[in-house]
């Protein structure tokens, strides 16, 4: 067996290919899925074979710009065509063929959505059909026709479930749980206490439903607080891999639709989240607080309970967020305000920290002199 080299990559086994490799397409494809034009004076009808980034594209591959900091990648790309917006047309090399679009990315998204189907959403993990033998299903579950379910899963009594949808290896589906159509639920992940919409996706490991996290403290001990709402989970939303929402303690916790949820995502009960939000991983929101439509937190943010953040607002990453936020605003630091703000307090404090370092400076030559 060959020693690698430095700097080698050393596979023992082929190469595998995850996703099927796409069929060839031409130009007239790309621009009936991604509703781009082909720049003034761009000819020429390549045949594609694949889809990539810039830096790695050949002839026979499409790519796109869409963050200005790759113009350079763009200017030395081989690749065959690639999307792009009108600004940045005339850094495509000569070589390549150039289609316009106002956003590039969501039209290479379109492209790649038609040529890997199956990258969309999570797929059984034996590539099987149908409700396998080692399933453990209640005899009292409801399952419509079409749905999948993988080796290890459990489903619990009276738990429904829409034709389309996928119960990956080892998921729990509690007892009188309701799942719409055309959904994806992956491995190891569990579900109880829950509503689910159609076409939601959730991802390894993400826990639904458990109990929140409700004690009434006192000096003598803390008691339990019974958790007794539900989650509820409306259609088109993901949640990433190991993410947990907690039932509500005396009303719902609800997930609106549309909204997108990253990885190791923590949300406390009573929370309700508005339509077409993004939670970026590792942020925790505490209980009750509400989240209005397509409002955004970064990662690794924090949001205390109780709060109202403001339709289309944006909380930045590392965000200690203690106050409600207004909508459409923009908000950071710790404790978290405007972003103006948070900019002329980081101003300002340089400022000091630039003038007492020269009064230092100052002072130590001064008793040199002396």
């Amino acid at each position: 067996m060959k020693k690698p080299t430095a700097g080698e990559v050393f596979i023992i086994m082929s190469e595998p290919h995850f996703f099927k490799p796409a069929p060839s397409f031409g130009i007239s494809s790309i621009l009936e899925w991604s509703g781009a034009k082909r720049a003034d004076g761009a000819t020429g009808n390549v045949t594609f074979r694949d889809v990539g980034p810039l830096d790695q594209a050949g002839p026979h591959t499409l790519s796109f710009l869409d963050n200005p900091k790759y113009i350079d990648a763009l200017r030395t790309t081989k690749a065959g065509a690639c999307l792009v917006g009108a600004k940045y047309a005339d850094a495509v090399p000569s070589t390549t063929i150039a289609l316009i679009v106002a956003d590039p990315y969501s039209a290479f998204a379109r492209v790649v959505a038609h040529l890997y189907p199956d990258a969309m959403r999570p797929q059984s993990s034996f590539a099987s059909r149908g409700v396998s033998p080692s399933a453990f299903v209640h005899p009292d579950a409801r399952l419509e026709a079409g749905v999948t379910v993988d080796p290890g899963a459990v489903i619990g009594p009276r738990a429904e479930i829409g034709s389309g949808t996928l119960i990956g290896a080892h998921v729990v589906i509690g007892a009188d749980v309701r799942i719409g159509r055309d959904c994806a639920i992956s491995s190891h992940a569990s579900l109880v206490h829950c509503l689910i919409g159609n076409r939601v996706i959730i991802h390894a490991g993400a826990r639904i439903g458990q109990d929140g996290f409700g004690f009434a403290m006192s000096a003598r001990g803390h008691l339990k607080v019974p958790q007794i709402g539900r989650v509820i989970i409306q259609d088109d939303v993901e949640i990433g891999a190991n993410s947990t929402i907690d039932r509500g303690a005396n009303r719902d916790t609800i997930i609106g639709e549309g909204t997108k949820i990253d990885n190791l995502v923590q949300i406390g009960h009573n929370v309700v989240i508005g339509r077409h939000c993004v939670i970026v991983a590792q942020v925790g929101i505490s209980g009750s607080t509400h989240m209005g439509d397509f409002a955004a937190a970064g990662g690794q943010a924090g949001i205390t309970g109780h709060l109202k953040i403001g339709p289309g607002a944006q909380i930045g990453a590392q965000a200690g967020v203690m106050h409600d936020v207004p909508a459409g605003a923009r908000w950071g630091g710790s404790p978290a305000r405007p972003m103006k703000e948070l900019y002329r307090t980081l101003v300002g404090v340089e400022k000091l920290l630039k003038a007492s370092q020269g009064k230092a400076k100052e002072g130590a030559t001064n008793q040199q002199e002396d």
